[in-house]
């Protein structure tokens, strides 16, 4: 199975959000996932509210029996939000969460291009940097 294959196979789990829908999931309580590099951040701005976790360790840091989670990572039935650059590594990301447990996991559609090109807000930063 080559990647276009596991992609498809992930995104076919999982009810992606598109821009605006996630915008509102997160108003209504959804942790909202960043997993974009520090450069692609800079490039494009950061989101509002959002939680900066690194793709190599998201799974340890959102699962609620993992001694190395973060205090947001309080049940399985959370509904996590996961935005990359163009919405390709958040369905992978989104598609490991739901393995590990979180049934609510998805993440953006398009991603931060789409969040941008929706007319949502970025901003230059601080951020919230979860090691």
């Amino acid at each position: 199975m080559g990647a276009a294959e596991v992609l498809a196979a992930a995104r076919a789990r999982l009810q992606r959000l598109t821009p605006l829908e996630a915008a509102d999931a997160v108003a209504g309580g959804a942790l909202l996932v960043d997993t974009r590099t520090p450069a692609h951040r800079a490039e494009q701005g950061e989101l509002p509210g959002a939680l900066v976790i690194d793709r190599t360790v998201l799974e340890w840091r959102l699962d609620p029996t993992c001694p190395h989670r973060i205090p947001e990572a309080t049940g399985y039935d959370v509904q996590v939000v996961v935005a990359c650059r163009h919405g390709y590594s958040s369905s992978l990301a989104a598609a490991s969460l739901q393995a590990v447990g979180l049934r609510r996991a998805t993440d953006v559609i398009g991603g931060v291009e789409a969040w941008k090109a929706a007319g949502l807000p970025v901003h230059a930063g601080p951020v919230d940097i979860r090691p």
